[in-house]
């Protein structure tokens, strides 16, 4: 399984999950069977708000997962109409840790917290 995880700083394993996925500078993949953990440049970073496109931040890289610690419904909806499962982290010290679902603006201090009820 890949796993795309953004982050501010590449430190492996032990990356903290940035606050919200479009804005983050960096996308950590990490693949579960071949144990790798390769970054991945946000290619759209610098986008309107609202308006993150997912794929392209992306760069067309193949992930069967996103695991945030928030992002807009928008970009929810784009991955998830892609087949991409959407999670939602703590973005606490600490490391990588469980994640429950993500439905969208959730944990972004740009966003509205009205929507922070996650569900499967």
């Amino acid at each position: 399984m890949k796993l795309c995880i953004p982050v501010e700083i590449n430190a492996a394993l032990n990356s903290i999950v940035y606050g919200h996925f479009g804005s983050a500078p960096l996308f950590l993949i990490v693949d579960s069977e071949a144990l790798t953990v390769e970054p991945l440049t946000n290619h759209d970073e610098h986008h309107v708000h609202g308006a993150c496109n997912p794929l392209k931040a992306l760069a067309g890289r193949t992930v069967d997962a996103v695991i945030v610690g928030g992002i807009g419904a928008g970009a929810v909806r784009g991955l998830r109409q892609s087949g991409i499962v959407v999670d939602r982290s703590s973005t606490q010290a600490g490391g990588l840790p469980a994640v429950g679902s993500a439905t969208g603006d959730e944990g972004s201090p740009s966003h509205s917290d009205s929507d922070n009820q996650p569900t499967r």
